[in-house]
């Protein structure tokens, strides 16, 4: 059967593990798995611009020996996918071609559809509604620093957005705690977070949802922060800036947090809007392992993908 990463909702939380424990073998000796996808292809369709994604895919497919092909969705060198040819019809003509296929794009019907109408692994690499690949990164950051992740507490601060929506999933599969602490306006998907909660309660972990981060952040593990603004809601920045104001993480909430915090944050970071200069250059801070572990999570996750490597 093949298998795919649309979101954290297709790893069970064994899976999950077995994906930051292969992570973490990689990372310490990547040697160990050099050349493992030799005469593999591996296709990237980006249809929203992309620094670390694209990057740590392209690398990790080429220390992996596998071949990957960077494609636009759209302007004049794009696929015809952007431009009128079905998502379903793009499917079934790449999987005769490639032995995986990594997208970032808008809408996530675009990567279900991937999935349903071609035959080699699909990996979500961002949508407006996940990021799964940010979040396997992330739990490997957090067992690095925290030396494991169950029982710990991640405050998400923010919009709920794609990345929040995937550390939601991301801890009862992790054994952690997850707060979103969000404006009352700017909630995290229902859907989602429902989801989170009836998995958290089978897992016997929590899922909470408030808006108040100084008492959202009071014993945190994990502080999260993203841009306030992303790709696609510029005309809204002016709102989103004045709801989000009271939500930046600066000195004073770290302070609140305690010494055991550590900061954490996707990247771009929009230093003095969601994130001030003083936490994002202090010890606190881990956002730039963070960067470096996109690597090592998504190779673990393209081997396991694609059968190099065994899922027990």
């Amino acid at each position: 059967m093949t298998r795919h990463l649309r979101s954290l909702l297709d790893l069970s939380p064994a899976e999950t593990t077995r994906v930051i424990d292969l992570a973490a073998e990689i990372k310490a000796d990547p040697a160990s798995c050099a050349g493992a996808l030799a005469g593999k292809s591996i296709a990237m369709i980006f249809a929203k611009q992309s620094t670390r994604t694209r990057i740590s895919f392209e690398v990790g497919i080429h220390q992996l020996g596998g071949q990957a092909l960077a494609l636009s969705s759209g302007g004049g060198t794009g696929m015809q996918m952007g431009r009128g040819e079905s998502v379903s019809d793009t499917a079934k003509v790449l999987s005769r071609y490639v032995d995986a296929i990594v997208i970032r794009t808008f809408g996530q019907d675009q990567v279900d559809e991937l999935a349903e109408h071609g035959s080699v692994p699909i990996v979500n690499a961002l949508t407006d509604l996940y990021h799964p690949c940010q979040a396997l990164a992330d739990l490997l950051t957090i067992r690095e620093h925290h030396q494991k992740t169950q029982g710990k507490r991640l405050v998400w601060v923010g919009a709920g957005n794609n990345v929040a929506h995937s550390l939601l999933l991301a801890g009862p599969r992790a054994g952690m705690d997850v707060c979103c602490c969000c404006p009352p306006s700017l909630p995290p998907n229902a859907f989602v977070y429902e989801r989170a909660r009836t998995e958290a309660a089978a897992a016997g972990t929590r899922v909470e949802l408030c808006s108040d981060p100084v008492d959202a952040v009071a014993g945190a593990d994990v502080i999260y922060a993203d841009t306030w603004v992303s790709m696609g809601e510029e005309e809204e920045s002016a709102r989103l800036l004045r709801e989000l104001a009271p939500y930046q993480v600066n000195y004073a909430l770290m302070r609140a947090a305690g010494d055991q915090a550590r900061f954490m944050h996707c990247l771009p970071a929009h230093r003095g809007e969601e994130v001030t200069d003083a936490v994002m250059d202090s010890p606190q801070s881990i956002v730039f392992d963070q960067a470096e572990n996109r690597l090592h999570a998504q190779k673990a996750l393209l081997l396991l993908l694609l059968g190099a490597r065994p899922w027990t």
